[in-house]
C-alpha cells in the first residue's frame, strides 16, 4: 500500500508518506510549524516527501487528511490540497477525524501494549472552548462513544479516571476539573493517520475527491467586535 497523509488542523503541520517494502513498510515524515505558514509550505513538503519515497501521485492508493475539528483555515487548506491532488490523478481521499488521530497518537506513545485503551480526546477550539470525543481501542480497532462535543473546560464531565489526551493542558490546565488527573499531551499526526488508514480503507471510508470536506463543530469561527466588547465588560 502506498499512502500520503497530512494534518494541518492544529499548530503542527504533520505530513507522512508510506510505501510497502519487502517485509514491511518504509515511512517518510515531516513535522513543523503550522498555522499561517501551512498554506505556503504544505505542498512543497508533500512534494519533497514524495520525491524521497520515489513515488508519483498516481502511484498512491489514497490520500488521507485530517478533516477536523480544528483550525478553520487549517481545515480548508487540508481539504483543498487533498481535493486538488486527488482530482489530478483520479484517486480517492480518506477523511480522518482529528480527534481520532489524537487518540491513536496517545495510544501509540503511552500505551502501545495495552489490549484495551479508553481516552477522552480534547483539542483547543479557542474562544475558551474545547473539542471533545471519547474513544475505546480494542481488538485492534477504535470505536467512538457518543457524538462530538464543544465545551468549556469547566464543563468537562465523566469518569474521573478517564485518560485525557490532547493539546489543551497548557491553555486550560487550571480550568479543567481537578478530579481528572490522567492528562497526556498529544496532537493529531500524519503517522497516526497512516496507522488508522488500513482499517478505515477496509471499511469503505475512502471517498471521491469532491467529498474532501471539513468537519466543523462551531457555526461561528470568530467573535464579532460587539461580542468581544460584551465579554470584556462582563469580566
Amino acid at each position: 500500500m502506498k499512502l500520503l497523509a497530512f494534518d494541518t488542523s492544529t499548530e503542527l503541520m504533520s505530513v507522512a508518506v508510506e510505501r510497502s517494502a519487502s517485509g514491511g513498510s518504509i515511512l517518510w515524515q515531516h513535522s513543523g510549524e503550522g498555522g499561517a505558514k501551512t498554506s505556503t509550505q504544505l505542498i512543497p513538503v508533500i512534494q519533497d516527501l514524495m520525491l524521497q519515497a520515489g513515488l508519483q501521485f498516481g502511484d498512491l492508493d489514497a490520500i488521507a487528511f485530517g478533516r477536523g475539528p480544528g483550525s478553520f483555515t487549517g481545515l480548508r487548506t487540508a481539504c483543498s490540497v487533498a481535493q486538488g491532488l486527488a482530482y489530478g490523478v483520479q484517486i480517492k481521499v480518506l477523511p480522518i477525524d482529528t480527534l481520532l488521530a489524537v487518540a491513536e497518537e496517545a495510544r501509540f506513545q503511552f500505551a502501545p501494549e495495552r489490549a484495551r485503551y479508553e481516552v477522552t480526546a480534547l483539542l483547543d477550539a479557542r474562544m475558551d472552548e474545547m473539542y471533545l470525543a471519547r474513544y475505546a481501542f480494542e481488538h485492534g480497532q477504535w470505536t467512538q462513544s457518543g457524538d462530538y462535543d464543544l465545551i468549556r473546560p469547566e464543563d468537562l464531565q465523566g469518569d474521573a479516571q478517564s485518560c485525557l489526551v490532547g493539546n489543551v493542558f497548557g491553555s486550560y490546565a487550571k480550568r479543567l476539573p481537578t478530579a481528572f488527573t490522567q492528562r497526556f499531551n498529544a496532537l493529531p499526526t500524519a503517522t497516526a493517520m497512516l496507522r488508522l488508514a488500513p482499517v478505515l480503507l477496509a471499511s469503505g471510508a475512502a471517498v471521491d475527491p469532491a467529498q474532501a470536506l471539513p468537519l466543523y463543530l462551531r457555526d461561528k469561527v470568530a467573535q464579532t467586535t460587539l461580542e468581544r466588547a460584551a465579554q470584556k465588560d462582563s469580566l
